[in-house]
């Protein structure tokens, strides 16, 4: 199977489970109360296991000497990621650029690309591995910046959420396996671990097919030039211009396919909820949200088979 139908697939089993969200909310078969519960399900429960199970089962130091560059790749998306917003964002109206560059910063960066690898390389692959090693400083980073997107700095520093679950769980593991000390760990909890984590992707898109419900039954103003940009520059402009970026340095196989998917994922499904807590318009967000995550679609395997012509294992 090529790349193109390996992503689009992963793709639209994503999609299709947010759909399912979409539908059961839709028809009252879950109650709109219920997503808060759902959510903090699989962020605080299934998450963590997912992360702490696959680096247990599949991180070895001494085959991944070079582990620790992984976080450092990441700042360096980050970094050109900003910069890219900051050129970009100024195409947007004025009455919601701030929105439009929040939405396009703050990206999908574990799920979409969990169930692209998981589908490229099967769910024991080391590439899955080195995505959670990639991500280890991501949560700490979103939860503490989105605020100042809206110039809302935080007075003071929210330990909870540097040292998040996620990252306390990915530091455990880490800790574990350095100290080879994993096969004192029964077989029975992790197979316990590994079926709770096994919930994280699923128990997430029917949230967000739940929330995108929701925003239907009170949609407002559609703004459909505001989306036609936004896709544009997150679905389109953004996974070229790192694509660009890759071919002039031209990292390792592994670390280019980890840029390349951080860059062509939809925004992170979050962004309603930090949009409330700033006061900004979560109608304009949700729009962005949707549009993005519909045209993905096609437009995440047309990048992966662009980045394959360039770059093999």
């Amino acid at each position: 199977m090529d790349i193109f139908a390996i992503t689009f697939q992963s793709v639209i089993v994503l999609l299709g489970i947010g759909v399912s969200g979409f539908l059961i909310v839709q028809r009252k078969v879950v109650a709109e109360d219920a997503l808060g519960a759902l959510s903090s399900l699989a962020l605080d429960l299934a998450l963590p296991c997912l992360v702490f199970v696959n680096i247990i089962s599949s991180f070895s130091p001494q085959e991944t000497p070079d582990w620790w560059v992984l976080p450092i790749w990441w700042l360096v998306f980050t970094g050109i990621a900003a910069l890219l917003t900051g050129m970009f964002m100024f195409i947007s109206h004025k009455m919601t650029r701030r929105e439009f560059a929040m939405s396009i910063f703050l990206h999908n960066g574990l799920f979409f690309p969990l169930a692209i690898l998981t589908g490229m390389f099967g769910s024991s692959s080391p590439y899955l591995v080195s995505l959670f090693l990639f991500m280890m400083l991501y949560p700490a980073f979103l939860f503490n910046i989105y605020p100042f997107f809206f110039g809302k700095s935080q007075r003071k520093i929210n330990l909870k959420r540097i040292f998040n679950v996620v990252f306390v769980s990915t530091l455990l593991a880490l800790t574990i396996r350095f100290a080879d000390i994993e096969t004192y760990i029964p077989s029975a909890v992790l197979s316990i671990l590994s079926m709770l984590g096994a919930m994280t992707v699923p128990l997430l898109m029917l949230v967000i097919g739940g929330n995108l419900s929701l925003t239907f039954q009170r949609k407002g103003k559609i703004y459909s030039v505001e989306i036609a940009k936004f896709v544009f520059i997150k679905n389109i402009m953004f996974p070229l211009m790192f694509l660009g970026v890759l071919l002039v340095i031209w990292p390792s196989y592994h670390i280019a396919l980890l840029l390349m998917l951080q860059s062509a994922v939809p925004p992170v499904t979050a962004l309603p909820m930090f949009i409330k807590r700033v006061g900004g318009n979560e109608s304009i967000v949700n729009q962005f949200l949707l549009g993005s995550f519909i045209f993905s679609l096609v437009t995440i395997p047309l990048m992966m088979s662009l980045f394959t012509l360039f770059f093999s294992p």
